[in-house]
């Protein structure tokens, strides 16, 4: 996956690059004193839907139904003046797939900071909940600090999905007074109401914790007095991944097209996956069963011509000419299932970035 970029559209002349920076400069402090009202505040929210849509095309190899799923739900929401609930997607599949990369560039190309950004946080299990035994603390019975961590993409690489708490992240400790997941993510709507959440890796996370986050994804006006309404929350997980490749592989048998298969093959089965898995954060959870979640998002496995697709985007990030030995090299060295059919790559392109240098 290549490196998330603004190249998909131009940026004007240097001078007119020179006047958007002092005009934003100039109007910062004004800004800084509008977001003191959480209520109004789009902050440094900016989307840019023909960049996303430039990106995707590129870049997110083999996912028709994620892609068109994703910006038709963002589209639908930011143009809503008055959304009467926050956009909430769940996106599933195998590892590879291009989850964390569309989760990416959805920070990236909404916010002017990208992941950077104050009012971009990011969630991991193994980082924010490790302990299980500490569940009640984490829900906010009991204190826990806590740090928001921005994190942005380095280098470049096909379908490269970043590891979300890595050297290079830039935290910010929070106050002793937000310690627990409920009042932490009150506080941060509070100062900005045009908030992203991302949660990885919900099938890691010990369930029960996410029920703190029910009032925040239904459709009452306020919450806690914070408004909430303008806010994205997006879980990640594998979890429904190999209900999603047996669908993929049987419309393969079938001699059915990929394009073919439509999301309402996918959504039933990825909603029992979900139900019947006690390790996902979802597990007999009532945002579950109140159907707070706008859309299950996907994720189909990708054969060897979107692995090859990978590895030319990769070479184009790294400067380098598309060589076919390279490129074969590649292919030979990943791993493709079923046994039989070797259809679909384990890893997706997961790992294409790391085995290119060994083939130049």
């Amino acid at each position: 996956m290549a490196a998330v970029t603004r190249g998909c559209r131009s940026w004007g002349s240097l001078l007119g690059l020179l006047a958007l920076v002092s005009a934003a400069a100039a109007a910062w402090d004004l800004t800084s004193l509008h977001c003191s009202f959480g209520t109004f505040c789009e902050c440094d929210f900016r989307p840019d839907f023909q960049g996303l849509e430039c990106d995707l095309a590129q870049h997110l190899a083999g996912q028709h139904l994620a892609r068109a799923l994703v910006v038709k739900a963002l589209k639908a929401f930011v143009q809503d003046p008055a959304p009467t609930k926050p956009l909430v997607l769940s996106l599933h599949g195998w590892t590879g797939t291009g989850k964390s990369y569309v989760s990416s560039l959805l920070a990236h190309y909404l916010f002017r900071d990208g992941l950077r950004s104050p009012h971009v946080h990011h969630f991991s299990p193994v980082i924010h909940f490790p302990h299980p035994s500490q569940m009640e603390r984490y829900k906010g019975l009991s204190g826990l600090i806590w740090f928001s961590c921005q994190h942005y993409l380095e280098g470049s690489g096909s379908r490269k999905e970043p590891s979300p708490f890595r050297e290079g992240s830039r935290c910010q400790g929070r106050s002793p007074e937000q310690k627990d997941l409920k009042s932490w993510v009150q506080g941060n709507l509070t100062t900005c109401g045009r908030s992203l959440f991302l949660f990885d890796e919900m099938d890691k996370l010990t369930p029960g914790l996410m029920e703190v986050l029910r009032p925040f994804l239904g459709s009452s006006w306020v919450v806690y007095g914070t408004n909430y309404r303008k806010a994205i929350f997006i879980f990640i997980s594998n979890t429904g991944g190999e209900q999603i490749n047996q669908v993929a592989l049987e419309a393969w048998r079938s001699h059915r097209d990929r394009e073919e298969i439509r999301l309402q093959e996918l959504e039933p089965v990825i909603s029992r996956a979900v139900l019947d898995n006690p390790h996902h954060g979802f597990w007999r959870s009532g945002i579950m069963e109140e159907h707070l979640l706008d859309a299950l998002v996907p994720f189909l496995p990708l054969q060897r011509h979107h692995v090859r697709h990978c590895v030319l985007n990769e070479l184009a990030q790294l400067g380098l000419e598309p060589r076919d030995e390279v490129v074969q090299a590649v292919l030979d060295s990943t791993t493709f299932f079923p046994e039989d059919e070797q259809l679909f790559s384990s890893n997706g392109c997961k790992t294409v970035a790391s085995r290119i240098p060994f083939f130049l």
